[in-house]
């Protein structure tokens, strides 16, 4: 995404901000007891009610080239475009909804597509605020990390869910099959529109970056951590201290087991690689000789 949709996306989730949280600055404070309008906060059910709307308009933006260009089209005034998507959409969402879809028509973005892009960041901001009202993010991310372990270790199941051609009902019934009742209504919001979206990709990815946002969300980097072995509560949490000095910043452990390591850690930390296993000591030793 260039800069100019990245600055519209941007605003775009400030939006979605002010219009959800409660007014925090003396202006708006004083503005609120001007109208009489006290802030409030939406609640959890509010903002998965909003998430929906916003993947819906996400599809609806993916299948519609023509809309998709005239909402983003540099020659229309932004008012223009917004007074289209009031027109389009203004009798299917609700207000919260149609304010911030409206908000995306008045942006500048590089590319049309670019829109679904935005719709479906926003509408998973929405959905990760429902999990924070409802304290409940912990518990997003570690299913997150759970069901996207299952999905890299079950290649069918990957190939499926990765499969563009593959149709979007079938996906969805399987899904539901698999989540139903065993995970967060947020979880389930999060998999079942992202998993069954156009571009979806390789399923086990886009689960990894769905939870690497819920981790930056709860303010803390994400270390995927690979061992022979499963680590002890008091190893994670000296590795986790090790790192967190090593960065600066808190840093969550997730472990994944793999014996191929043989010995000793695998650390991803964003796109950083720490290898300490004794299979890549191995290898290491096994070219020094070679050369």
């Amino acid at each position: 995404m260039e800069a100019s949709s990245r600055a519209a996306t941007l605003q775009v989730r400030e939006r979605l901000e002010q219009l959800t949280r409660p007014s925090s600055g003396l202006l708006e404070k004083a503005k609120d007891r001007l109208t009489g309008q006290p802030p409030r906060a939406a609640t959890g059910a509010e903002l998965l009610a909003l998430a929906d709307e916003l993947f819906a308009v996400a599809r609806v933006l993916d299948s519609q080239l023509t809309l998709r260009r005239a909402m983003a089209d540099p020659a229309g005034k932004p008012d223009e475009r917004a007074a289209l998507v009031q027109r389009l959409f203004g009798s299917q969402l609700s207000a919260t909804a149609l304010d911030l879809v409206q908000t995306i028509a008045r942006q500048r973005w590089s590319r049309p597509l670019d829109l679904v892009d935005a719709a479906t960041t926003v509408a998973t901001e929405a959905s990760l605020d429902a999990a924070a009202v409802s304290g409940e993010l912990d518990s997003v991310e570690d299913e997150l990390f759970r069901f996207g372990r299952i999905v890299a270790g079950d290649r069918e199941l990957a190939r499926i869910l990765g499969d563009r051609k593959a149709p979007v009902e079938g996906r969805k019934a399987l899904l539901d099959r698999l989540l139903s009742g065993r995970v967060s209504p947020v979880t389930e919001q999060l998999l079942r529109n992202i998993l069954t979206g156009p571009h979806v990709g390789a399923a086990e990815n886009a689960i990894e970056r769905l939870s690497q946002v819920a981790s930056n969300r709860r303010g803390q980097s994400v270390a995927r951590v690979t061992s022979a072995v499963a680590l002890t509560s008091a190893q994670e949490q000296r590795l986790a201290d090790v790192l967190g000095r090593l960065y600066g910043r808190t840093v969550g452990i997730q472990v994944i087991v793999d014996p191929d390591v043989l010995g000793g850690l695998v650390v991803h930390v964003g796109d950083e690689v720490i290898d300490g296993s004794i299979l890549h000591r191995l290898e290491a030793a096994r070219r020094r000789l070679a050369g």
